[in-house]
């Protein structure tokens, strides 16, 4: 369809869509647009089109998309404000966080922030701490990016570097979240920008939240500490905040809440992206280091080494598993899927070794997110873990990445077939031990 807009209003458009500039001037988040410039719009994204002169556009919607003309312009009078604040410092590089709460309009404030930035010739980091609502590298992962160029979207970006956490929310990892920051903001610092613009996820209520954002502010140590207001969710953080410059911005009024329907939606298209091209790899255990967060999953790089041991087990247990692995406090057993396993015989294990015995099904591994990263530890991509084979010794990854992989992370999201997400609920109704 065809819309023309008269100067000093916006068109606000719900993805997914496509909005192209047929005649006269508008701007995105700070960008000019050309004319016949096509600028998408990811399903669950609005796009703010502000009208600087009279101008038409052709719109086209996809499904469930939506396309109104409101009076003004959506961005608050605060962001430029805060925009001054920032060129003002003479710091460089200087470091901008920013702070909100989920659906504030992070993104696209430091989209704003970017393109002020480009636009006066300044070379930009950008720094993306969501990861689970991540803009720059794959979902479940921090990342980062030089902008060259203003921007509609910051997923247009390409990463240059990114560090798997390997979860959806900071909640239950938010250690490696601070990890991952610091590690890359070491490196962005080494390439010497002008500015870095940090976002970072929307986990600001409660003790904990307020705990791990005051640890991310530590290792980032930013020179200004952006604030967007929405309600009195973020007035705790706010006050917990010292020896920091903070500024306050304004949480504009036409921002879309997003379900979580819609937020997994987004991070579907992420998976879809970056596994763009993929195959299914098999690459022998023998040959990388394997990362996670489980023991279990590490422990395919052990060896039991003990024949004795490994007898005296198998024994106790009255069957010979797949995989055994011995841990610190845990013995790791694997057996074939649809096998049964005596619990008594397991309970009599654990007393007779002193350790507890956790017992899965090969499969249970299908589907689990992974990263690959090579002999220097720099991010290859993702993919997916399809297969393990305890026979031949390989792991079967559906990835795009074929080539120097040293280390392989294995994360906790599981995708099906589709590269859709599995809820955790499902994950969950396998019992370890079957009766």
């Amino acid at each position: 369809m065809r819309i023309t807009v008269d100067a000093g209003k916006t068109l606000l458009v719900d993805g997914p869509a496509s909005v192209t500039l047929v005649s006269g001037i508008a701007e995105v988040f700070g960008y000019a647009l050309r004319q016949m410039g096509k600028v998408v719009i990811r399903d669950g994204k609005r796009m703010p089109f502000a009208v600087k002169e009279k101008a038409t556009f052709d719109v086209s919607l996809g499904e469930n998309a939506n396309v109104e003309e409101v009076e003004g312009d959506t961005i608050p009078p605060s962001w430029e404000e805060a925009y001054k604040e920032l060129a003002a410092l003479e710091k460089r590089p200087s470091i901008a966080l920013v702070l909100g709460n989920v659906d504030s309009g992070k993104t696209s404030f430091c989209t704003y922030l970017v393109n002020k930035l480009v636009n006066d010739g300044w070379k930009v980091a950008i720094l993306d701490g969501d990861l689970g609502q991540s803009d720059i590298g794959p979902p479940c992962t921090i990342a980062y990016a030089i902008a060259s160029k203003p921007v509609t979207d910051l997923f247009n970006l390409e990463a240059a570097n990114a560090y798997f956490v390997g979860a959806t929310s900071p909640s239950r990892v938010f250690e490696k979240v601070i990890f991952g920051v610091a590690l890359l903001k070491e490196e962005i610092l080494k390439r010497q920008p002008d500015y870095v613009v940090v976002n970072t996820d929307g986990w600001v209520e409660g003790a904990d939240a307020i705990n791990y954002k005051l640890q991310i502010i530590n290792r980032m140590d930013p020179d200004i500490i952006f604030c967007i207001k929405q309600d009195e969710i973020l007035t705790p953080l706010f006050t917990a905040i010292k020896n920091f410059k903070t500024f306050m911005v304004e949480s504009p009024q036409t921002i879309r809440q997003r379900n979580r329907e819609k937020r997994r939606s987004l991070r579907e298209l992420g998976y879809i992206k970056y596994l763009k091209g993929a195959k299914v790899q098999s690459i022998p255990i023998s040959w990388v280091k394997i990362e996670s967060d489980d023991g279990e999953l590490k422990s395919l790089n052990k060896t039991f080494g003990m024949a004795k041991r490994e007898r005296e087990i198998c024994d106790l247990l009255g069957m010979k598993p797949l995989h055994i692995a011995e841990l610190k406090d845990k013995i790791y057993v694997v057996i074939g899927k649809g096998r049964w396993i005596d619990p008594e015989k397991v309970r009599n294990t654990e007393k007779a070794v002193g350790k507890k015995v956790v017992v899965v099904w090969k499969g249970d591994e299908k589907g689990l997110l992974t990263a690959l990263y090579n002999g220097e530890g720099r991010f290859l991509g993702i993919g997916v873990l399809r297969e393990i084979d305890y026979i031949r010794k390989v792991l079967k990854i559906f990835t795009p990445v074929s080539s120097s992989v040293s280390t392989i992370a294995i994360g906790k999201v599981r995708l099906d077939k589709n590269l859709r997400e599995i809820p955790v609920s499902q994950e969950e109704k396998t019992p370890l031990v079957q009766t």
